[in-house]
């Protein structure tokens, strides 16, 4: 069984679980996830994960994100963006100054009303399903935060642009929200996701080429370790006789850690409460994420990927 992530190019076309689905043929395993789910005619970065990997699908969620979207004023649509049904069009009487000024008005904190085609849950069912049935219901808005927004190219009433933000956002809802506060109306005519977290389109594989890779044998030089994924944080390796504890997920002393492993930093710096490392066992194999608990003064695991 393969173990780690993957940087997929989900092609326009494809859900995230048609992704999924078709991986598992690829691979010839059923344990995989992917990282949250791309709008079908989205395409772009979709970190997939495989084995032990999946137990970071939701740490993945959290990253945050970088889209390419291109919006154009003038329309509504039910879906906020150009696949959907046509509600009305309106003349787009904003000078290009005043849109520019508008649109980047958005940056920042704010609250965002997820749409009412999206995979969200309300009672136990999903708003699309209820959206195709004709039915609305009310969403509570949700805090979202723009780290990002650059205006690419323009050529008014449409504007091309780049997109960092939380996770959460929706950016079929924020061309929706530009063109509202610009009394025009406004709608996603494409969107590309360029980055999560680490990974980005370039760096991104197609379904067809991993499918012709895993053929060749050279699949396994795609995947991304799982600990890869905390190369930030410090690195402790536990004592042989201290395996056992290791294994079962247990708590870690002090004394089943190999000495040494304060020297890189201050003893105060590396045993801050709440501080994570990454931990291996003697034999060099990484087992999980551990949190120090400065009350007790013992190491507490946040995830284990091998047990």
């Amino acid at each position: 069984m393969y173990h780690g992530i993957i940087n997929v190019y989900k092609e326009a076309g494809y859900t995230s679980h048609d992704v999924v689905a078709r991986l598992r043929g690829i691979c010839k395993q059923k344990k995989i996830g992917h990282t949250g789910t791309l709008d079908p005619d989205a395409a772009g970065v979709l970190p997939v994960c495989l084995g032990n990997g999946t137990k970071l699908c939701d740490m993945l969620t959290d990253l945050r994100k970088e889209y390419v979207a291109v919006l154009r004023l003038g329309m509504v649509t039910d879906t906020q963006d150009i696949s959907g049904k046509v509600l009305e069009e309106r003349e787009v009487k904003a000078s290009p100054q005043e849109a520019e000024k508008v649109i980047l008005s958005f940056l920042g904190d704010s609250m965002q009303i997820p749409p009412m085609y999206s995979a969200l849950k309300v009672n136990g069912k999903k708003l699309y399903e209820l959206a195709r049935q004709g039915k609305e219901v009310e969403r509570a808005a949700r805090p979202i935060t723009i780290y990002q927004l650059e205006i690419l190219e323009k050529e008014h009433p449409v504007y091309k642009l780049r997109v960092v933000c939380s996770k959460g956002t929706y950016i079929r809802t924020l061309c929706h929200d530009i063109g509202q506060a610009l009394g025009c109306g406004g709608v996603m005519i494409d969107l590309k996701r360029t980055r999560v977290g680490k990974f980005e389109i370039e760096k991104a594989y197609t379904l067809d080429a991993l499918e012709k890779m895993a053929k060749e044998g050279e699949f396994p030089g795609v995947i991304v370790p799982v600990e890869q994924m905390f190369e930030t944080l410090p690195a402790l390796t536990v004592k042989e006789e201290a395996f056992g504890r290791l294994q079962n997920g247990n708590q870690l002393r002090e004394e089943d850690l190999l000495a040494g492993f304060l020297e890189k930093e201050g003893s105060d710096v590396l045993l801050a409460e709440g501080k994570k490392f990454r931990v291996y066992s003697h034999r060099k194999v990484f087992f999980g994420v551990y949190r120090y608990e400065e009350k007790c003064r013992l190491f507490s695991a946040v995830k284990m990927f091998l047990t």
